[in-house]
């Protein structure tokens, strides 16, 4: 078991920003690398984390990162060897990852973020406001040999990534198809193919309840507030299929890059979609952009003399807690303008689990669910000043961090591209109940006799049957 692993690691390792993950990640790293107080350094705006940060021997550098300041802060504390691990929110990824190629550094992050106020940014087209966006400026970054930079790699996107490749496994080994050439460029999409995939959703319920009710004007949420809110305003994005027969009235296509996802002309916020996991069955998520919509659907594309001929729609289905959809309506209602007061949920917290998970749709066997299951108590048990929701985030960025110490010459890579079993191993016993289960639900059933919908009955899959608004 991994859980008492040390890996060594002599060089420095710099956090910027240490918010909630930044804080529930430390006991993980002190856990399973050989690190002394002196080789850590911690950046944030602020130092709430404080406490947390003295009981590991730490300070915390309270600096604002800017466009003017990032290059000679990042000159003072790190050098060739040294690991930036990019716990931020406002601050460019892209600009972090060029500095850190251009000298020998290893780099992390759970989320592609421009500079502080892109996202609102009305001189630009909304299709510049993308992560799709993002991702194609980031990528022409890394030369296929230079130091490691690994994108987005926390749960979700992150584990994510791993999970589909899991359950593509067992739904092989279900199907009885082979499992050879898993080395070959194309394998898996491939395989996906193969199995009938033909849409992936990123299901997450979150049902973690606190002794404190959210109150007017608060925002309220089991992981970074800020992070939510620029995804939730941002436009709603998916990958989109080869099998898909209606283009949605509001949906755009990018002028630019890979052509593997559409955004739609309204916020995550203000978009709902149908889907399932196994504790609660069907319910209705946001369909919050992430990065891992786009990088799967581009990962599992096949082409054939130079056109594509299969990719599945892949898009993130989020149900989040109680009381932080309560946020999100208020937030709606206010026409954007964000609540006074922010409340993070962790020791207020009395019961509740994060379920998150991949679905995988289209398979004769039916809808196949694999993932995560971990609740408030176990989260406790596991890792002090963790929630269900952060321990998820925190055991990727952990796996990712362990992975880009021992293949330190990688260049810029996505969660697809690396080993899914050694990212496992590292990040399963924070889990919780990791699993899969077949369900004959389908975004049809139990659908209302009373109106008429526009409905495909012909195929269950299609987006038009998941979409709610």
């Amino acid at each position: 078991m991994t859980d008492t692993i040390k890996m060594e690691f002599k060089n420095k390792l710099l956090i910027l920003g240490f918010g909630s993950i930044g804080q529930a990640i430390l006991p993980l790293l002190f856990k399973h690398l050989n690190l002394a107080p002196s080789q850590v350094i911690i950046l944030s705006s602020d130092l709430e984390g404080l406490p947390i940060a003295e009981k590991f021997g730490l300070k915390i550098k309270g600096v604002t990162v800017t466009k003017e300041n990032y290059r000679d802060l990042l000159a003072s504390h790190l050098q060739q060897g040294d690991f930036l691990l990019n716990l931020s929110v406002g601050i460019s990824s892209l600009d972090l990852i060029h500095y850190c190629q251009e000298h020998h550094i290893l780099y992390l992050d759970t989320c592609t973020e421009p500079w502080a106020g892109q996202y609102v940014d009305k001189s630009l087209s909304t299709s510049l406001r993308t992560n799709y966006a993002l991702r194609e400026a980031v990528l022409q970054q890394g030369k296929k040999n230079g130091p490691t930079a690994i994108l987005t790699h926390g749960a979700n996107p992150g584990l994510v990534s791993h999970f589909v490749k899991q359950a593509l496994c067992n739904l092989a080994s279900d199907n009885h198809l082979d499992l050879k050439g898993v080395d070959q460029h194309d394998f898996w999409p491939r395989l996906a193919h193969a199995l009938g995939i033909k849409t992936i959703h990123i299901a997450e319920r979150d049902s973690q309840i606190s002794t404190q009710p959210k109150k007017p004007n608060e925002f309220v949420n089991t992981w970074s507030i800020d992070g939510l809110i620029s995804e939730a305003s941002q436009p709603a994005e998916l990958g989109w299929g080869t099998h898909e027969n209606h283009w949605p009235e509001d949906a755009k296509k990018h002028p630019f890059g890979s052509n593997s996802a559409i955004y739609l002309n309204r916020s995550g916020a203000a978009t709902r979609v149908r889907t399932w996991t196994p504790s609660y069955g069907s319910f209705n998520g946001f369909l919050i952009t992430h990065a891992e919509a786009i990088s799967i659907a581009d990962y599992l594309t096949l082409k054939q003399d130079n056109r594509v001929s299969y990719r599945p729609t892949v898009y993130y289905a989020y149900h989040p807690c109680p009381d932080t959809i309560l946020s999100l309506h208020e937030l709606e209602g206010k026409e954007g303008v964000l609540q006074v007061r922010k409340r993070f949920l962790l020791n207020d917290i009395t019961e509740g689990a994060d379920e998150l998970g991949v679905l995988l749709m289209g398979n004769k066997k039916g809808a196949y669910w694999f993932g995560s299951q971990l609740s408030i108590k176990e989260a406790r048990e596991l890792v002090p000043f963790n929630n269900a929701t952060s321990l998820q985030v925190v055991a990727g960025v952990l796996a990712g961090v362990m992975w880009g110490i021992q293949n330190p010459a990688r260049g810029v890579v996505e969660p697809e591209q690396m080993d899914h079993n050694f990212v496992l191993k590292w990040a399963l016993p924070y889990l919780g109940k990791v699993a899969g289960y077949y369900t004959d639900w389908t975004p049809l059933q139990d659908r209302s006799t009373l109106f008429s919908p526009n409905l495909d009955h012909q195929d269950p899959w299609q987006f038009i049957n998941f979409r709610v608004c």
